[in-house]
């Protein structure tokens, strides 16, 4: 892990912001490069005065659009007519999908929002929003938002621990479970202020 840490500070600092648009792109596709390991190194590069902290923060929340437009638009315009051709075939009838994708009719700015902040469901949650064919303009406002509040605090971890990898990675984690707690808060008050039927489409 110390390696990688250290390869990912001389990376980043080799490549500068547009390294960090591109390493938190792939973040935010299929690809795993776990943003834990992105950006508290360009933290650690902001405390050394080699960047700057907004400018870095903008690059890794618009890497993560970027990348999450990317599986929107290919779960959109491929998965989705594939699905509706075949997905009888393994079990995903034309019924089921019509709920998933009236769930993120209803529900698709929290889903969006909450699944930017969780692992794992923020590689994934682009997906289902682009065969829903979520609003463009809500779908970017939600995950700039929710991938914005992960890159900025991840950035902020770096910026007061440094390069210490062991540090890096505890307080990654103890920033995960506060958003865990979190995200939990917002659903149940999310689900408590929400009516219970599903409006079908028009």
């Amino acid at each position: 892990m110390h390696d990688m840490i250290n390869w990912l500070v001389e990376s980043i600092g080799a490549m500068g912001y547009p390294g960090i648009f591109i390493l938190m792109a792939m973040e935010s596709s299929v690809i795993p490069v776990p943003s834990e390991l992105v950006m508290p190194p360009a933290g650690y590069l902001v405390q050394a005065g080699k960047m700057d902290m907004l400018t870095v923060i903008l690059c890794g929340t618009f890497g993560s659009l970027f990348g999450a437009y990317l599986n929107y638009f290919a779960s959109h315009y491929l998965g989705r007519p594939l699905l509706l051709k075949y997905g009888k075939y393994v079990w995903i009838t034309e019924e089921k999908f019509a709920k998933v994708e009236c769930f993120f009719l209803r529900h698709g700015e929290i889903s969006t929002f909450i699944g930017r902040l969780l692992p794992v469901v923020r590689h994934l949650i682009s997906l289902p929003a682009g065969l829903a064919g979520m609003n463009h303009l809500k779908f970017s406002l939600y995950t700039l938002l929710g991938a914005g509040i992960w890159v900025t605090v991840l950035t902020w971890i770096g910026y007061f621990i440094g390069s210490n990898q062991e540090l890096i990675m505890k307080y990654s984690q103890q920033a995960i479970i506060g958003v865990l707690i979190l995200s939990a808060l917002l659903i149940f008050v999310y689900v408590k202020l929400q009516p219970k039927k599903c409006e079908k489409r028009s």
